[in-house]
C-alpha cells in the first residue's frame, strides 16, 4: 500500500485503475482501500489523485484524454482553449475518427463528433495539461471545423472565431490549408475577405 502510495504521488496526473496494475503493478483493491483510507481522491469514474494534491487546471480534458487517448478537442471547446470564443459549453467536443470508439460518460460531458481520416489527422496540436497529453485541433483547423460545422455550433460563434482570429496573429495560408482537407475553402473565403 505504501509503494502505491508512493507511485500515486510521483505521478503528474490521475491514474486510470486500468493503468495501475498494468504499468505500476498497483491492484485495484489497493486503489479503493487507499481511498477509504483517504489518501487518495477519486476524481472520476476509474480515475484517482493523491489526497491534498494542488487541484487540477482542466480536470475536464485531462479526464476525457486519458479515457479517449486517439480522440481530439474540437470546435468550441479548443476555441474555448485557444481563446477564440466567449463562449463557455459545459460539454467538451471532442473529434474521433469515422468507426473508431465514440466515449461516453456521466461527467463531463460529451459531444462526439465523427471526422474523416484526413480531416482528423491533421492540425493536431499536443499539449500537457494536468500530467496527460491532450491532443487539440489548431488555431486554423478549429476555425475550418467551425466552418463546416457552423450549422451545429452556431453561425454567431463561428464568425466571432473568425473576426478574433483576424484581429490577433494569424496564418492565412494554413487556414485556408485546413479549410481545404475540411472541404470548406469556398465557404470560407467570403468569410475572411470580410473579415480582414
Amino acid at each position: 500500500m505504501s509503494d502505491a502510495l508512493s507511485v500515486i504521488r510521483s505521478l503528474d496526473g490521475p491514474l486510470r485503475v486500468s493503468d495501475a496494475e498494468r504499468r505500476y503493478g498497483i491492484k485495484p483493491s489497493a486503489l479503493y482501500a487507499l481511498e477509504a483510507r483517504g489518501e487518495v481522491e477519486r476524481l472520476a469514474r476509474g480515475m484517482f489523485v493523491a489526497a491534498g494534491r494542488p487541484p487540477l487546471v482542466q480536470p475536464d480534458f485531462a479526464i476525457v484524454c486519458q479515457r479517449a487517448p486517439r480522440a481530439v478537442v474540437c470546435l468550441v471547446s479548443a476555441l474555448v482553449f485557444h481563446e477564440m470564443t466567449d463562449e463557455r459549453p459545459y460539454w467538451i467536443d471532442l473529434a474521433v475518427r469515422r468507426g473508431d470508439y465514440r466515449p461516453n460518460a456521466a461527467w463531463p460531458p460529451l459531444r462526439s463528433h465523427s471526422f474523416s481520416p484526413a480531416s482528423h489527422a491533421s492540425g493536431i496540436e499536443t499539449y500537457t495539461i494536468d500530467g496527460v497529453d491532450v491532443k487539440i485541433y489548431s488555431r486554423e483547423k478549429t476555425l475550418a471545423d467551425c466552418v463546416k460545422f457552423r450549422h451545429r455550433i452556431g453561425k454567431d460563434v463561428m464568425l466571432d472565431a473568425l473576426h478574433q482570429y483576424c484581429a490577433g496573429r494569424r496564418r492565412v495560408g494554413e487556414l485556408m490549408r485546413q479549410a481545404r482537407i475540411c472541404r470548406v475553402a469556398k465557404v470560407i473565403e467570403p468569410y475572411l475577405e470580410t473579415a480582414l
